[in-house]
């Protein structure tokens, strides 16, 4: 069994590949000081990076979880998600509200993809 790791640390990678399958560690922004549209951008700019290092693209998304703190930036969220997408590529998707790590983290993702 052939198990790819990306950007492995001491408690997680960032990307696994198995079986032409990516799964991607819980994406945030870099910089929190941003409001929900700058921190969602963050995180779906690091999630095209992570797919396109293994040759995949967010056409490609099987699976979506996101993970907000406030009900009240899932509209700003959505707005820029929806941006984002290809149209008619929309993944299936899950969005609930958590108590991130860091209270300065507005949203997180995890995401499935196909390779």
């Amino acid at each position: 069994m052939n198990i790819q790791r990306f950007e492995v640390g001491t408690r997680l990678s960032e990307m696994a590949l198995h079986n032409g399958v990516c799964y991607l560690a819980g994406q945030v922004a870099g910089d929190a000081s941003q409001d929900i549209r700058g921190q969602t951008s963050q995180v779906l700019a690091s999630i095209d990076a992570l797919l396109a290092r293994v040759g995949s693209n967010k056409s490609r998304i099987l699976m979506c979880q996101i993970f907000l703190v406030d009900l009240a930036d899932f509209a700003g969220m959505n707005e820029v998600w929806e941006a984002w997408l290809p149209a008619g590529q929309a993944p299936p998707r899950a969005t609930v509200l958590a108590q991130l790590a860091k209270p300065q983290w507005k949203v997180e993702m995890v995401v499935t993809a196909a390779a």
